[in-house]
């Protein structure tokens, strides 16, 4: 994608070719900055769906680049470069003091944005470093702890956690399940597009077979009336409500924890019952957590670690559980082996002996 530069009394106006979008920065004054900003924005995301990111990255990176323009004075960022996105940086770690992650974060989409979008290869780009993330190992509660825990919630929400233990899905991955991916014959659940694209099957624990064909038959029942009230069409991904018209409307597509009520999608404006959300479940987890007198964090996540880590304690080989975890290199699984007799918990205090 090129670009055409026209100069004239009140700045320059950048025309991206193919798109037909003009963006008019320069001295002309606020009205015109400020016009600009929707503009690319909008041309962010559009770039962001190109690529396929999920849209919990396109968020970030639209926020990240709304961020880095508010904070230049509305400039655009083809009269910026090298200094200001590293000035930007650095006023996040020094002045708000975010985390490493969260410092590369914001580059990456900044460096998205002149790549990608703007189609700017800059010289500064190659030298932009990258904060170092410091290896902190997980939070992981013992057997007995994660019993307390999962005995102090309510059983609306002691299903999706029990299943966030017992079969190390991310939170979202266990929300988004739907009626057909539940295989209650080979005693599987398949997770379709998890972190980084990829489908997986982790193994459906036997002592919630029966809640959770409650639950499939709960979601079915709400499904059926929905129908009778004139909705009852569940969002598909990539198109397929285009290739398979009926597809959103039969059983299997059906989310498996329904939301408890209907609402518009934002994008289509498509009128229908979404999944449940996570806040729900994550305020659910903090408060079983005072009511089992647990005094290490929990959180969602905490029993994706207490998986890995209880499944290696038993033996499992590392690989099984890297797979089962759906990363991507066996070097994330690593962390979990702190708890193999290998680490503190290995060695014998001299004050023991």
């Amino acid at each position: 994608m090129g670009m055409r530069y026209q100069r004239g009394n009140e700045g320059v106006t950048v025309t991206h070719r193919g798109s037909g979008q003009r963006a008019s920065v320069g001295d002309a004054g606020v009205a015109a900055k400020a016009d600009a900003a929707p503009r690319l924005l909008d041309q962010v995301r559009a770039r962001c769906r190109l690529r396929h990111f999920s849209r919990r990255t396109e968020q970030a990176y639209v926020g990240w680049v709304r961020r880095f323009i508010l904070a230049n004075d509305k400039r655009h960022p083809l009269q910026m470069g090298g200094a200001e996105v590293e000035a930007f940086l650095s006023g996040l770690a020094v002045d708000r003091q975010v985390a490493a992650g969260t410092q590369n974060q914001a580059l990456s989409a900044l460096l998205f944005l002149y790549r990608d979008v703007l189609d700017r290869e800059l010289p500064w780009m190659e030298s932009v470093v990258r904060a170092r993330g410091r290896r902190r190992l997980p939070v992981v509660l013992s057997r007995e702890e994660v019993t307390r825990l999962l005995l102090g919630m309510p059983e609306a929400h002691r299903i999706q956690a029990s299943l966030l233990y017992g079969t190390g899905m991310r939170v979202l991955e266990c929300l988004r399940l739907r009626v057909k991916d539940v295989d209650f014959g080979r005693m599987e659940i398949t997770v379709r597009d998890g972190k980084g694209g990829k489908d997986r099957r982790v193994p459906l624990p036997m002592r919630l077979q029966d809640a959770l064909r409650q639950q499939v038959d709960v979601a079915l029942l709400v499904h059926e009336s929905d129908l009778s009230e004139g909705f009852g069409a569940v969002w598909l991904p990539h198109a397929l409500a285009r290739k398979y018209p009926g597809a959103a409307r039969e059983p299997g597509w059906q989310w498996v924890f329904p939301a408890a009520a209907r609402s518009r999608d934002p994008a289509s404006r498509h009128v229908g019952r979404h999944h449940v959300g996570a806040g729900a479940l994550q305020r659910a987890i903090k408060q079983a957590r005072g009511r089992a007198g647990l005094h290490k964090p929990v959180t969602c996540h905490t029993l994706r670690h207490c998986f890995a880590t209880h499944l290696l304690e038993a033996g499992a080989d590392i690989r099984t559980v890297q797979e089962l975890l759906g990363h991507s290199h066996v070097t994330t699984t690593q962390i979990y082996t702190h708890v193999l007799g290998r680490g503190a918990g290995g060695v014998l205090s001299p004050l023991d002996r």
